[in-house]
C-alpha cells in the first residue's frame, strides 16, 4: 500500500516534463538588473539615465529590460540593436510613448501631433507629408535662406554692441533659432535679444513645457494613478502650451478672418501658417503642430550650438582649424552665405561631432511595441516602452577611437552622416521616427556656428582659462549644459 501512495510523486519529474514538451514556449524578455518589489528600477536610474544605462549595458547586453512601476522599459544599446528596433522592426515599434504629462487624450494627439501621435496613421502620416512639402523641402529651404542670413547678421550686430560685455551665448543662439522658425512659420519676430538676456520670457515658457513633459513622472510608472496628475505636471504643460499659443492666436484668427471676408483663397503672404490654411488644417492642429515644431526646433538647435561653441573654446586647435577655413572660405565675403557652407568641410565636421558627443535627444523620444515581437531572440511585449540610447552608441570605443575626445578630424576621413542611414551616429534617430526638422538642422546649426567664430574671438569671463570650462551635463529631452556658455566677444577685423 505504501508503495501505492508514493508512486504519483515518482511520476511527477514526468508529468513536468511533458508538461513543457507540451505547452507553448515561455518566451524571454531581454536581461537587466533586479527590479525591487512595487519600485521596480526606478531609483536605478540617477538623474543621468543615459549614463546609467551606458553602464548597465556592459553587464546586461546591447538589449535589456527594467521594470520602471508597472511598467516594462526595453533599452537597446549598441548599433545592432538600433538596427532591429529602428529598421528591422520599424513598422511594430514605431508606437509613441505619450507621457501622462501631454495634456492631450490619446485620440486626439493621434488626429493634431506630429511628436505624440501614438501610431503612424492616417492623420500623423498627413502632417508629416505637409511639413515635408511646406517647411523642410529643398525648395522651401533653400528659398528661405536669405532670411536665416538676415537673422544670423542680427545676431551679429547684436553681439558687435555688447564688445567687451558678457553675454550668455545660449539665450542669444535660442533667441535667433526662434526668430529664424517663427518668421517662417508666421512672418513675425517672437523674441528680443535685449528681452531675452533680461528675462528669457519666450525660452523659459519652452523649457518649462520641455521640462514637464520630461520629468520622472509617478503617473508614467503607475498608469492607475494618472487622472491624479499627483506632481501636477500635466497642468504645467497645458498653462505653458496656452502661453506659448497666445504668441500667433491672434494672428490665425486674423488670417481665418480675411480669408473669410475675402471669398478667394490663401493670402499673398506665403509663410507655413498658409500653407497649413490651404490644405485645411483645422486650428487645434494648428496650435499643436507650432508649439511642437518651436519647442523642438528652438531648443535642440539652441543646445547643440552651446555645445560646439563650448567644445571650440576648451579645444584651441580646433578652433584655430574652423576660423582658418573661414577666412580662406570668406576671404571677399563681408558675411556668411549659405552656400559657402558646403565647401566648410571642417566646420561641418565639427559640427558631427558636436552632435555625436552631446546628442540632443540622448535617448531619442520615446517608441512603443504597437505588437508583440522578437527582437535579437528575446521577446519585446505589447506596449512596452522603447528607447535607443545613441549617447551610448556614439561612445562605443569598438566604434570610436578615442570617443570621449572631441576630434573633429574624425568625420573628415569618413562619410558617416547623420540622416538615419548610418546607424553608429543617429543623433536624429531613424526609420518612421526620425526627426522631421533634420533638413532645416542641418543648416541652421553650422551657419549659425560658423558666424560666431568668423566674426568673433572669444573669452571666458574673470580670465579664466579654457581648461577651466565646466562641461557638466544636465538630463532632459533634450541634453544640456549644465552652467550656461558666458562668454565675452570680441570683433575679429
Amino acid at each position: 500500500m505504501e508503495s501505492l501512495f508514493l508512486f504519483p510523486f515518482f511520476l511527477l519529474p514526468l508529468i513536468f516534463f511533458l508538461i513543457i514538451k507540451v505547452s507553448p514556449k515561455i518566451t524571454q524578455l531581454p536581461p537587466g538588473p533586479t527590479p525591487w518589489p512595487l519600485l521596480g528600477n526606478i531609483f536605478h536610474m540617477g538623474k543621468m539615465p543615459h549614463i546609467t544605462l551606458a553602464n548597465f549595458a556592459k553587464t546586461y547586453g546591447p538589449l535589456m529590460s527594467l521594470k520602471l512601476g508597472t511598467k516594462l522599459l526595453v533599452v537597446g544599446s549598441s548599433t545592432c540593436a538600433a538596427v532591429e528596433i529602428l529598421k528591422t522592426h520599424d513598422r511594430i515599434l514605431s508606437g509613441r510613448h505619450v507621457p501622462n504629462a501631454v495634456p492631450l487624450k490619446r485620440s486626439v494627439l493621434d488626429r493634431i501631433s506630429i511628436g505624440w501621435a501614438s501610431e503612424s496613421k492616417y492623420g500623423w502620416r498627413f502632417l508629416r507629408t505637409v511639413c515635408k512639402n511646406e517647411l523642410f523641402s529643398s525648395k522651401v529651404l533653400e528659398s528661405q535662406a536669405c532670411l536665416r542670413e538676415e537673422k544670423v547678421m542680427e545676431l551679429v550686430e547684436f553681439l558687435r554692441s555688447k564688445e567687451g560685455q558678457v553675454v550668455n551665448i545660449g539665450e542669444l543662439v535660442f533667441a535667433t533659432a526662434l526668430n529664424m522658425l517663427s518668421n517662417v512659420m508666421i512672418s513675425k519676430d517672437m523674441a528680443n535679444f535685449d528681452n531675452e538676456t533680461e528675462d528669457g520670457e519666450i525660452r523659459n515658457l519652452v523649457r518649462g513645457l520641455v521640462e514637464a513633459i520630461s520629468t520622472p513622472n509617478i503617473s508614467d510608472f503607475y498608469p492607475i494613478l494618472g487622472k491624479l496628475d499627483l506632481q501636477g505636471l500635466r497642468e504645467k504643460a497645458r498653462y505653458v502650451m496656452a502661453e506659448i499659443r497666445s504668441n500667433w492666436e491672434p494672428i490665425l484668427e486674423e488670417r481665418r478672418q480675411r480669408r473669410k471676408n475675402k471669398e478667394s483663397g490663401s493670402s499673398s503672404q506665403q509663410d507655413f501658417l498658409e500653407a497649413l490654411l490651404d490644405n485645411g488644417v483645422p486650428n487645434d492642429c494648428i496650435h499643436q503642430l507650432f508649439v511642437e515644431l518651436l519647442s523642438a526646433g528652438s531648443d535642440t538647435i539652441t543646445s547643440t550650438i552651446e555645445w560646439a561653441m563650448a567644445e571650440l573654446i576648451k579645444n584651441v586647435e580646433p578652433m584655430k582649424k574652423v576660423q582658418e577655413e573661414l577666412e580662406i572660405e570668406l576671404s571677399k565675403s563681408d558675411y556668411l552665405k549659405e552656400s559657402q557652407l558646403l565647401q566648410m568641410s571642417y566646420v561641418q565636421a565639427c559640427v558631427k561631432e558636436t552632435l555625436r558627443l552631446h546628442p540632443p535627444a540622448p535617448l531619442l523620444l520615446p517608441h512603443r511595441a504597437i505588437e508583440s515581437c522578437q527582437v535579437m531572440s528575446y521577446t519585446i511585449p505589447k506596449d512596452a516602452q522603447i528607447m535607443v540610447n545613441v549617447w551610448a552608441i556614439t561612445r562605443d570605443p569598438l566604434i570610436w577611437e578615442e570617443p570621449e575626445m572631441f576630434r573633429p578630424q574624425r568625420f573628415l576621413r569618413s562619410d558617416m552622416d547623420f540622416k538615419g542611414n548610418d546607424f553608429e551616429f543617429l543623433p536624429f534617430g531613424a526609420g518612421r521616427r526620425i526627426c522631421p526638422g533634420l533638413p532645416m538642422a542641418a543648416i541652421k546649426v553650422p551657419l549659425v556656428l560658423a558666424s560666431l567664430v568668423h566674426f568673433f574671438d572669444w573669452e571666458l569671463p574673470h580670465g579664466k582659462c579654457p581648461a577651466e570650462l565646466d562641461m557638466t551635463e544636465k538630463f532632459g529631452v533634450t541634453l544640456q549644459k549644465k552652467e550656461p556658455l558666458l562668454l565675452i566677444p570680441k570683433a575679429r577685423k
